[in-house]
């Protein structure tokens, strides 16, 4: 019989698969007699499954339910998830995913670049539709197939925009004329010198803040990998963190957040100030995510290690970083020297050969 919880406001049920196993989940709706009417289908299909080896067909609807249901309690990105799966449920909507195929797939995805959607932006969504998918069969063992794998849009190189250091403190001077100005101008400080996303720094407290062994720290929850990392104080940061440390101290001593407003708020948002201070300081298509991306390209194209970047910015493999690799033109030099020193040695080893009677020296020629 279904029951309720005390986390949630729908009715939820239970009803034991083939393989013995027992499942409890939501049935989406408050209404006693539907979520009723829904664990009785439920059980009538798992013994079908059971007595006739039918696999019962299953709709868009109940897949993609339970999942955001899931994803609801142990997503970050639950809200994005959301807004991706209203424009599958316009395309879907009623459909069997017993019977979903590459040619619906690849339906779709014309559909939305017609409606002018990105490659990456219907790749998403395709993902979320997948992730659905392959939950169901793992949760409940559906067994429903997953045309999606194999058939996502090709997807352009990832953009790479940053500004210059001149860029940079032109940006700092418009955004100190602003309302909140000093604060924008830390927030942008230390984004180009510790490659932090907003997020990260939007929501930094002082007590993940070492000034004494120059680190800030950020666990799993605080990072889009889910992983834990520390982040080194240079002068640069360590200058903006003490100015956020002053504003602190005068306004409001007891504010927990690195980021706050006079009252001792939390800053939520600086996006409308950053976008007056570049088109105040003349700097086009750049977004506050450009920041970390600057922080990247002004390490690489210094000489450091894309690992050591991968590390600092908090990548979880090296691919994302070496969208910065054409920023450090010294590495492929280095290489291609060697073919130079290569060259050198064997010009000399021809001119060590010996030159008998009658015959010509040997010439080399160069390509």
């Amino acid at each position: 019989m279904p029951y309720k919880r005390g986390d949630s406001p729908f009715w939820w049920v239970s009803y034991k698969l083939p393989t013995g196993k027992y499942v409890r989940r939501s049935s989406g709706t408050e209404d006693y007699a539907a979520a009723k009417a829904l664990e009785q289908q439920a059980r009538a299909d798992a013994w079908k499954e059971k007595e006739w080896g039918v696999n019962p067909p299953r709709s868009f609807e109940e897949v993609i339910i339970p999942y955001l249901q899931h994803a609801r309690q142990h997503q970050r990105s639950y809200e994005t998830t959301t807004h991706r799966v209203k424009h599958l449920r316009e395309a879907f909507a009623g459909k069997i995913m017993n019977d979903l195929s590459g040619q619906q797939i690849r339906e779709y995805t014309s559909k939305r670049m017609e409606a002018g959607a990105s490659a990456a932006t219907i790749n998403r969504e395709l993902s979320a539709l997948s992730a659905a998918i392959n939950w169901c069969n793992v949760e409940y063992e559906w067994g429903l197939p997953n045309p999606v794998k194999g058939r996502k849009a090709r997807e352009p190189e990832g953009r790479v925009r940053w500004i210059t250091r001149a860029e940079i403190e032109a940006l700092c001077r418009e955004a100190r004329m602003l309302k909140y100005g000093d604060n924008l101008e830390d927030f942008i400080r230390l984004a180009v010198n510790t490659g932090c996303r907003k997020g990260e720094m939007l929501g930094l407290e002082w007590r993940r803040v070492d000034l004494h062994n120059r680190l800030i720290y950020l666990e799993g929850q605080h990072t889009k990998a889910g992983k834990r990392r520390s982040i080194p104080i240079n002068e640069g940061a360590l200058s903006a963190l003490k100015s956020r440390m002053a504003f602190r101290a005068k306004h409001c001593p007891a504010s927990p957040w690195v980021f706050c407003r006079p009252s001792g708020e939390r800053a939520v948002s600086v996006r409308v100030g950053f976008e007056k201070a570049c088109q105040k300081a003349g700097i086009t298509d750049f977004m506050i995510h450009d920041l970390r991306h600057t922080c990247a390209a002004h390490l690489i194209s210094a000489g450091v290690p894309l690992s050591e970047v991968r590390d600092l910015l908090g990548h979880s493999t090296v691919t994302m970083t070496e969208r910065y690799a054409h920023l450090a033109p010294a590495r492929v030099r280095d290489a291609v020297a060697v073919l130079d020193r290569e060259n050198g040695m064997s010009r000399s080893r021809y001119a060590e050969l010996p030159v008998h009677q009658g015959e010509r020296p040997l010439k080399l020629v160069t390509p």
